[in-house]
């Protein structure tokens, strides 16, 4: 990913922000008042409103560093998605089966972390690239990989086995992960009224799609 910067915007920001995914869907009435709907995005995009999390003056300056380094919308980061940072539910450390990358092939040593949403009846499977740091836990056919039996690259998301998994066998894995992201704006609008702190109304983050 061009562009791009491997650090993590403040953690304690971005945990008082306000956002989520978004999808955009075109919704045609017709003459009968029945409706067609066409799905105008494959994958969704996640957006947030990161100016809730500015509560002191400390909290502004570490922003408005944050964002010069960044030239603005120039380069992104990762951002930590408080409700979606992880393989498995909320509150339970990821496991090495949460989610399925894809099975072997006698050959095929590489896969790529992803999460898939539902299963019932439209899963919806997102490619994850920015796992976090020596979270990731790998299984195949059920059975826990030792960390010497697979390699992570941190900046992808691919997922590398010393040994190809045999043919029909589940590789599956457990992680947590942050989302690669940027500003949504070239313009800090700061707010100087108060004597000890300011705020800045709105710091709109977008996510990068890979």
């Amino acid at each position: 990913m061009t562009g791009f910067h491997e650090i993590l915007f403040p953690l304690d920001i971005a945990l008082g922000s306000r956002g989520g995914p978004e999808r955009r869907t075109d919704v045609v009435t017709l003459g009968s008042n029945r409706e067609k709907r066409n799905a105008r995005w494959a994958r969704s995009r996640r957006r947030w409103e990161a100016g809730y999390g500015v509560k002191s003056f400390a909290d502004l300056a570490e922003i408005v560093e944050f964002f010069e380094e960044r030239r603005g919308r120039l380069y992104g980061f990762r951002w930590r998605d408080r409700a979606d940072h992880s393989s498995g539910p909320p509150g339970r450390a990821p496991a090495p089966t949460d989610q399925t990358l894809g099975q072997g092939d006698g050959a095929r040593k590489t896969f790529q972390l992803a999460k898939t949403y539902g299963g019932n009846f439209a899963p919806y499977a997102r490619e994850i690239t920015k796992p976090v740091f020596g979270s990731v836990r790998v299984a195949v056919a059920g059975v826990e990989l030792d960390l010497a039996q697979f390699a992570v690259d941190e900046t992808s998301g691919l997922v590398t086995l010393v040994t190809a998994p045999a043919a029909g066998a589940a590789v599956t894995a457990g992680f947590l992960f942050d989302t690669p992201a940027r500003f949504d704006t070239d313009y800090l609008d700061i707010d100087h009224t108060g004597f000890e702190a300011g705020e800045i109304p709105k710091i709109p983050i977008l996510e990068i799609l890979p």
